[in-house]
């Protein structure tokens, strides 16, 4: 443990010099081709760093961190464009701080970073791929919801508690039910570790940040769930990344309403894969291409329900209270057949059973002790 504790450390050095590096070319090199080139060395490292630490939670979460994040950031940034290019220009700490960690400084307004495309008058194919497609009032709900922010947080860790519970008792339980369990688990881990690195960089940086979830378990499609619910920052990312490149590229040869779909469909299939790289970093097994394959069905069936909406000329869509289970259920479902085999494989699901059950160990020790001592 003390030898992978070091070279965790090693490499966040390493990186921070790195991104140090990357804030001085900022100001030296203009935007273009040179500073491109002299970027991308530092990103082709970020991608390898996560394979030289050993301890599996850290270089889980430095692989989603820098082979992903960072990567994305510090390309728009060298085409001056992204988080991370800002006017007037970051300060060190805050381009250090949003080009590594899973953050966004809130916009007030928000900026617009899309062209809208018309389509059919009152909609827009763009706002569809985007996840922003026309509710019905019956399906609008405020955006604080009723319950609380911390309130929620609470008793999402209330849950995750119960599942180690669960997991203590798994020879009893069918193997169908524990792999829809970790589904959850996963959602509810990444949510809350995302959330406390925001609380934690809200207060250092004393700048307000969007959040990284929003209720996706409410999605009223699958629009909604990926472009306005789900891991908002990397939608972000791959808006400017990969989908705007992609639909400029389309619009030489194609009608410019549908150049959205194959940037939706290109987007789809960088996550794929950069999700595989993940997955390669924490197993270090080679891809099967499950996970890719689990986006690429995603964005195939995103745009088919944009196209159904356009030439229908849809301006209804189920009540929230019916489609919300529906979106859910076919994420969670294919989540299980395509997705989950890969964790597996990883042992993602036994590494993270085992921190939940040696928590639970843990504060039942505290507990006999105080009784004990009390």
């Amino acid at each position: 443990m003390g030898g992978g504790l070091f070279n965790f450390l090693l490499v966040w050095m390493l990186v921070l010099a790195l991104l140090c590096y990357c804030h001085k070319i900022g100001k030296l090199v203009d935007k273009g081709t040179t500073r491109l080139f002299a970027i991308i060395p530092v990103i082709c490292i970020f991608l390898l760093l996560p394979l030289d630490i050993s301890i599996f939670n850290l270089r889980a979460l430095s692989s989603f961190f820098l082979s992903w994040l960072a990567s994305f950031k510090l390309l728009l940034f060298a085409l001056d464009q992204g988080p991370l290019s800002p006017r007037p220009p970051l300060s060190l700490p805050l381009f250090i701080a949003l080009a590594c960690l899973p953050i966004t400084i809130r916009q007030n307004p928000p900026p617009n970073f899309q062209e809208l495309v018309t389509v059919n008058g009152n909609q827009d194919l763009e706002k569809l791929v985007n996840g922003e497609d026309n509710d019905t009032p019956s399906q609008e709900l405020p955006r604080k919801g009723l319950i609380s922010t911390p309130l929620k947080y609470f008793i999402k860790f209330l849950l995750l508690v119960s599942f180690g519970y669960l997991y203590t008792k798994e020879e009893y339980i069918h193997s169908k039910i524990i792999l829809l369990v970790y589904v959850i688990h996963i959602y509810i881990g990444l949510e809350l570790i995302l959330a406390m690195v925001g609380t934690v960089a809200r207060a250092f940086l004393r700048v307000e940040l969007e959040p990284q979830f929003d209720e996706p378990y409410l999605a009223s499609s699958l629009q909604d769930f990926w472009g306005k619910r789900w891991n908002l920052m990397v939608t972000s990312v791959l808006r400017h990344a990969v989908f705007n490149p992609v639909k400029s590229i389309c619009s030489r040869f194609m009608t410019k309403k549908w150049t959205p779909l194959p940037a939706a469909m290109a987007s789809f299939l960088v996550s794929g894969i950069m999700h595989e790289l993940i997955f390669y970093h924490i197993g270090r097994r080679k891809p099967t291409w499950e996970v890719t394959g689990f986006f690429l069905l995603h964005g195939v069936c995103l745009t088919i329900e944009i196209v159904i909406k356009r030439e229908l000329n849809c301006s209804w869509g189920l009540p929230r209270v019916v489609a919300a289970p529906l979106v859910v259920g076919f994420v969670v479902a294919t989540a299980m057949w395509l997705f989950m085999p890969t964790v597996v494989r990883c042992k993602i699901d036994v590494e993270a059973r085992m921190e939940i059950i040696a928590f639970i160990n843990s504060v039942k020790g505290v507990y006999i002790y105080l009784k004990k001592v009390l």
